[in-house]
């Protein structure tokens, strides 16, 4: 068993930083095993043991990416801190992935689930998409489709953006909640933008324990659904912010049909 110094403030191992991303949508029951209080806790004692890894291979959808980029990239274990790294946040090694593992993937993946859409969900590879948590969420995710139907398309655009990892800056702390002030999606009838700052109400932890210690006023943070994930350094902001625009660049230039018909459980 390793103990990771959490709350000491060290930075996690590979294992606890998918504990502190994973774990917001797996309270939500969108995906991940079912007991979501099990995550939760490993992150709040910052354990890392064969349980948690065992748990982790239980995200159908974050999983084989993690296994897609520790492959492509010479990495034994898929739950290397470069390698959560990388599909959460973004870094270089996406970009040895190669379109051709990429592509495998999706094949193996999705094929068979989405026919005729497999097409759709292709032409984001073919146009630059690296397995980073964006590209999963902009060109994978049934929502994008939506955006076009008039009774769907807030829903759709709430939930492509609590689903995204977004970053922004601690402007007040009270008890387990933060208010951050971060970006949002914006839609106007044609494509997906980045809005200005806005403010939004955040938690970091569960009855006075969570996963970061001492998160502080100004603080830059990324942020999962309603959760407060991990502080983020200048350089992760800019591999966060230029994959999410670069996966936003390809979702607008194909928005009409993307994921309109890809019915995928088990995602993040």
């Amino acid at each position: 068993m390793v103990q990771d110094q959490v709350l000491g403030g060290a930075r996690p191992d590979g294992a606890q930083l998918f504990v502190r991303y994973a774990y917001p949508p797996n309270a939500r029951g969108s995906c991940g095993p079912p007991d979501s209080d099990a995550l939760l806790h490993y992150g709040q004692a910052g354990v890392t043991d064969a349980g948690l890894r065992e748990l982790a291979k239980g995200f159908a959808g974050a999983w084989p990416y993690l296994e897609l980029i520790a492959a492509s990239t010479g990495i034994r274990d898929p739950l290397d801190h470069r390698v959560v790294e990388a599909y959460w946040v973004g870094n270089p090694l996406l970009e040895r992935v190669g379109i051709t593992n990429i592509g495998n993937s999706m094949e193996d993946r999705f094929r068979a689930r989405t026919g005729r859409q497999f097409s759709h969900l292709m032409e984001g590879v073919l146009a630059g998409g690296v397995p980073n948590h964006s590209f999963h969420v902009f060109e994978v995710y049934p929502w994008l489709g939506l955006l076009r139907d008039d009774r769907r398309a807030g829903t759709a655009l709430t939930v492509l953006d609590g689903c995204r990892i977004r970053w922004g800056e601690v402007v007040e702390i009270s008890g387990d909640e933060a208010v951050v002030k971060s970006r949002h999606l914006a839609w106007d009838g044609i494509s997906l933008t980045l809005s200005g700052s806005t403010v939004e109400t955040a938690r970091h932890a569960v009855a006075g324990t969570g996963f970061m210690a001492d998160l502080a006023v100004g603080d830059t943070v990324s942020l999962h659904w309603d959760w407060i994930c991990d502080r983020l350094t200048p350089g992760q902001v800019r591999q966060l912010h230029g994959y999410t625009q670069r996966h936003l660049r390809i979702a607008n230039s194909g928005v009409e049909h993307r994921g309109t018909a890809v019915a995928l459980d088990h995602t993040l």
